[in-house]
């Protein structure tokens, strides 16, 4: 994928690929900005400049016309011509947007002061969880009433969890049953053929897990010879298949972020090896072969890139030297950074680290991310 325009751009944490157009894609970025492209990241062109930092972008997938992204305080703002024109939203001014969910004819979305509710995505109004600080929000039965679950962020050792089985307008606390103290990102994926349960995908400071029983119980699906313990913020399914699912780690700051895929409902993951470990956000394209859509962010540099990968099944070959990553035949199983990878990864032209500047580095990346990330607390 060629570069954001512009030499001010910042860290990419909202990404969207058009359901009803896979060709077509929209970023936005730390320092305000959003961008479209029409040709799959070829090229991109300038479409919002705001001032405060882009959190999350996401289509209306029964509506691919309507596009929302959430910002750092101020609000969110809509197009309604799929990313060309873009409007501020009313009744959500001075919020911090940190995620976005869609039901028939309603519109959620996770903020720093509860969870707000929309009809149309213009207008919105505070539900009655109002008092909590939500990081991420998923939608379970899009018909009415609608089923949304939504996770928060606490200084305790539980991890907030919120459930309602009415549209919003009443919530029911939950106590999961995993690790963390702040829940980074839901994903609810299709419906399996004679399922009325939709699987659940949360992501925590320090697992991933799955549930199938609309958030009651989990299954931890990190830890031994799965995942990382790390932070999971990406999160997100295939258009037709319940049980394949991409999950992503922007490492905390620690360089042990990732990108993984699974097509067995978490039974297994293959490493996909991304050209930079930070990942900073990823959207996924409707396809039967999906294209990814992955923003990463180097330390050495300070550099946001954007990358296009056509998951066929096969072995990636990385680190890539462009941004323009391809697969070979056979795709490897593997659960996490191995040493070799380390090593192969320090021995690559892509990092060009020297030993005297490893901690320094590593200071500037753990600070990085903080800073982009404060959206969660």
């Amino acid at each position: 994928m060629s570069a954001l325009p512009g030499a001010t751009h910042g860290t990419v944490f909202g990404l969207a690929v058009n359901p009803a157009n896979t060709a077509q894609v929209i970023a936005g970025d730390s320092a305000g900005s959003i961008y479209r492209s029409n040709n799959s990241g070829t090229t991109w062109s300038s479409v919002y400049a705001g001032k405060s930092p882009v959190l999350t972008i996401a289509f209306d997938p029964l509506n691919p016309n309507l596009v929302l992204a959430g910002t750092q305080s101020s609000g969110a703002v809509l197009s309604r011509d799929g990313g060309g024109h873009w409007t501020a939203a009313t009744g959500i001014e001075g919020r911090s947007v940190r995620a976005v969910g869609f039901a028939q004819a309603l519109v959620v979305a996770a903020t720093d002061r509860g969870v707000y509710l929309s009809t149309d995505g213009g207008a919105w109004s505070q539900s009655s969880l109002n008092d909590a600080s939500v990081d991420s929000i998923a939608v379970l039965a899009v018909n009415p009433p609608a089923r949304i679950v939504a996770g928060g962020d606490s200084a305790s050792g539980s991890v907030p969890m919120w459930i309602s089985a009415d549209s919003g307008a009443t919530w029911t606390a939950a106590n999961p049953a995993i690790s963390g103290t702040i829940i980074t990102r839901l994903a609810s994926g299709p419906l399996a053929t004679g399922s009325t349960v939709r699987p659940l995908v949360a992501g925590t400071n320090t697992g991933l897990f799955i549930s199938s029983d609309n958030g009651a119980t989990f299954k931890a699906l990190s830890g031994a010879q799965l995942l990382p313990s790390v932070d999971y913020t990406q999160a997100q399914f295939t258009g037709s298949h319940f049980d394949r699912f991409y999950v992503a780690s922007d490492g905390g700051g620690g360089g042990s972020g990732g990108l993984w895929a699974t097509a067995d409902s978490g039974q297994h993951f293959s490493s996909l090896q991304p050209p930079v470990a930070s990942i900073t956000a990823l959207a996924i394209s409707t396809d039967e072969l999906p294209t990814l859509y992955v923003a990463t962010f180097r330390a050495s540099n300070h550099t946001a890139a954007l990358w296009a990968y056509r998951d066929t099944g096969g072995t990636p070959q990385g680190p890539f030297g462009t941004a323009s990553p391809t697969v070979s035949a056979a795709r490897t199983n593997a659960p996490g950074t191995s040493l070799g990878d380390l090593l192969r990864s320090l021995a690559s032209s892509q990092v060009p680290y020297i030993a005297v500047g490893v901690i320094a580095l590593a200071v500037i990346l753990l600070a990085a991310i903080s800073q982009f990330r404060s959206r969660r607390r």
